[in-house]
């Protein structure tokens, strides 16, 4: 008997070509059919079965992690994939492992900060994973500021060692993934202290437990740190503590790649230049854009499939109900987030490109692109995991009550996604840094020093200062270089305004902390328009397939305008609009919100993701929700009995009177 699909009738108003959409989305025509491949792999087998995950205890959770990272490594053999289809078998298995750091963090920190030999000696074991790294940065008093860690690298030079030691409670590492209980091996972040000279923060390799029996090794304290936000989730990962009692590793074991201590003790910076280790910044801060469009469109996939199935209300003569979808209170909050996924992803993709542009540049010695390139990447950080932390929260609420129920697969995804906000730099500390970048960037305007890269436009400040919109029809918002010019003109005008404002303070310093509010609202304008004309620019591509590019455009300008109506106030209050611009950008929004309709279920489609990686019912496939809805209820634990077990104790004592009261 054929399936059925709920979705179909929604799938046939489609205006464009699918299985090209799912080209654009993946990059590709081989990223996508890697993507499928290995997609298709997971979901067929029977060990990576997750439904059951968040009914489980956190060391069946943790056991069960376990289970699943060492069957996904023997695959990796099995089938001798490559690098990128073993990450993919990984992203697809879709739960939180130490595996994650191991490649992740401990690999591209030996790869980023390691001398030749050091590599030699080192990656050969990682790769083959005969050793499990984590990274060891975070301490238990000190996150963002990285500056601030306690923990010592004291050199001894009678022993030609390096002593590690944690001073205090507060310089215990807290927080490593994969450190808890499985890493056999960390690079750990310590103060280098030489002849009692403090020279700064580094990294070392430090065995932690033994390849034999894997107990902590002599003055190693380890443990993981305890359970976190939601049920299954990132649970699963052994987020970890580590304390040093003067434990001694051999000087070679300090990545030496970028500053080196001599046989002596003698600090020395290497022949290699200290900004390579941005290098691996860029691709660590890539990658999370990556992964913020990846959880986005998968929210995004759930509550645009269950808003086409769920009805209510608006029954004529005994008629269907309203596809909840067909509301534009709906749309209005759906439809800018399908838009958002696209654009990350799209700007995603560019940070790739720029990974390699600038770790070219970097071994050609050509350092002019760093300052842009790194506030760059740590404000798309920030707005993007930010924006879809928010957004899967909103599109649970898009789903009503169901999307409360753990089998709707968005509780989970909330409770594994948020932490993205906050590692690898919090992110209202990046924005800080974005507009410490700006305010810069405008003093030097005078100066003759060009902006280049994304902030290329500050260069035309004074234009981008008296220029007027030229939008008198609402469909003037629908041509490229108004939104461009409007989004630009924003970003600069809130920047000089900071700018002037922080000017006015006799010390600059006490400026940037009166003023940091206002310096995080520039840095979200300018990345903001990083996302809208990377966007924009992916359009100004040959993009094949019937309607693939048109659909692209009409999400790209809801992205676009979405934006304009939400910080509305920004754009009119620093005159780049006038209200009444304002009031047609929402006229041309509503109307992009109808062309999005007949189309949504295939833009989600086109993400490719299967019902196992899905993890949601009310995002399957084929809309069957209802029946299997009822179905997963009787799975729960509490169902296995009709009658609860505590009934005798505590229900009929109640029920019958018999509750034996104290005499006070």
């Amino acid at each position: 008997m054929e399936a059925l699909d709920y979705h179909a009738e929604e799938r046939r108003k489609a205006e464009f070509d699918v299985e090209e959409m799912k080209i654009a989305w993946a990059g590709s025509r081989q990223a996508y059919e890697i993507s499928d491949r290995v997609s298709r792999l997971v979901a067929s087998d029977p060990v990576f079965r997750k439904d059951n995950r968040t009914m489980l205890s956190r060391k069946e959770l943790f056991n069960d992690t376990l289970k699943k990272a060492a069957h996904a490594w023997k695959r990796v053999i099995e089938l001798r994939l490559s690098e990128e289809e073993a990450g993919k078998l990984r992203f697809f298995v879709d739960q939180p492992a130490f595996s994650d750091l191991h490649w992740g963090m401990f690999i591209p920190a030996i790869k980023g900060s390691g001398t030749e030999e050091q590599k030699a000696k080192w990656l050969p074991m990682a790769y083959k994973m005969q050793i499990i790294g984590c990274y060891a940065q975070t301490e238990l008093g000190h996150g963002s500021n990285v500056q601030g860690l306690e923990t010592t690298a004291t050199f001894d030079p009678h022993t030609d060692e390096f002593v590690l030691h944690s001073p205090t409670l507060t310089s215990s590492k807290w927080w490593p993934g994969g450190l808890g209980k499985v890493a056999t091996h960390a690079v750990a972040y310590a103060r280098l202290i030489t002849n009692g000279q403090d020279h700064g923060v580094h990294g070392f390799i430090v065995q932690l437990r033994s390849l034999d029996d894997h107990l902590p090794l002599p003055g190693i304290t380890v443990g993981d740190i305890g359970m976190k936000f939601g049920s299954g989730a990132y649970n699963s990962m052994d987020n970890g503590l580590l304390r040093f009692d003067h434990v001694r590793i051999p000087r070679d074991q300090m990545l030496m790649g970028v500053s080196q201590v001599t046989r002596e003790g003698k600090y020395m910076q290497s022949d290699v230049p200290r900004q390579l280790v941005y290098g691996t910044m860029v691709y660590v801060r890539q990658k999370i854009v990556a992964d913020a469009s990846s959880a986005l469109s998968r929210a995004v996939c759930i509550a645009t499939r269950y808003s086409a199935v769920r009805r209510q209300f608006g029954s004529q003569n005994g008629g269907p109900e309203t596809q909840v979808i067909d509301y534009k209170t709906q749309q209005s909050r759906l439809f800018p987030l399908l838009a958002s996924a696209y654009a990350f992803r799209f700007v995603g993709e560019w940070l790739k490109w720029l990974y390699t542009d600038v770790t070219q540049r970097l071994h050609a010695n050509d350092f002019s692109t760093l300052p842009e390139v790194h506030a760059c990447t740590a404000g798309l950080k920030s707005i993007t995991t930010s924006a879809t932390a928010d957004a899967i929260e909103e599109c649970r609420k898009l789903c009503g009550g169901h999307g409360y129920l753990s089998s709707s697969g968005l509780p989970e995804l909330f409770a594994v996604y948020i932490p993205a906000c906050t590692y690898e730099g919090d992110n209202t500390v990046l924005l800080l840094q974005v507009g410490r970048f700006l305010m810069k960037t405008v003093f030097q305007l005078g100066s003759g020093k060009k902006p280049v890269g994304t902030i290329a436009y500050m260069g035309r400040a004074e234009h981008l200062l008296q220029c007027h919109c030229e939008v008198q029809r609402a469909e003037d918002w629908l041509k490229p270089h108004i939104i461009v010019e409007a989004f630009e003109a924003r970003s600069a005008r809130m920047a000089v305004a900071c700018s002037k404002n922080i000017n006015k303070f006799p010390k600059q310093e006490d400026g940037f902390a009166e003023l940091s509010a206002d310096l995080a609202e520039a840095a979200v304008a300018h990345c903001q328009l990083i996302v809208v004309s990377k966007f924009i620019e992916k359009l100004q591509q040959d993009i094949p397939g019937k309607g693939v590019k048109r659909q692209l455009e009409i999400l790209c300008s809801v992205y676009a305008l979405s934006l304009l109506h939400k910080h509305l106030g920004d754009f009119v209050a620093s005159g780049c609009i006038t209200p009444e611009q304002g009031a047609l950008a929402n006229e041309q929004l509503r109307l992009l919100y109808s062309q999005v309709r007949p189309n949504a279920i295939a833009l989600v489609d086109a993400f490719n993701y299967t019902d196992h990686y899905l993890g949601s019912i009310l995002g399957r496939y084929d809309g069957n929700v209802y029946p299997k809805l009822y179905e997963e209820a009787w799975k729960d634990p509490l169902n296995e009995t009709v009658v609860p077990d505590g009934y005798h104790e505590y229900i009929r004592p109640i029920l019958k009177q018999h509750i034996r009261v104290a005499r006070l």
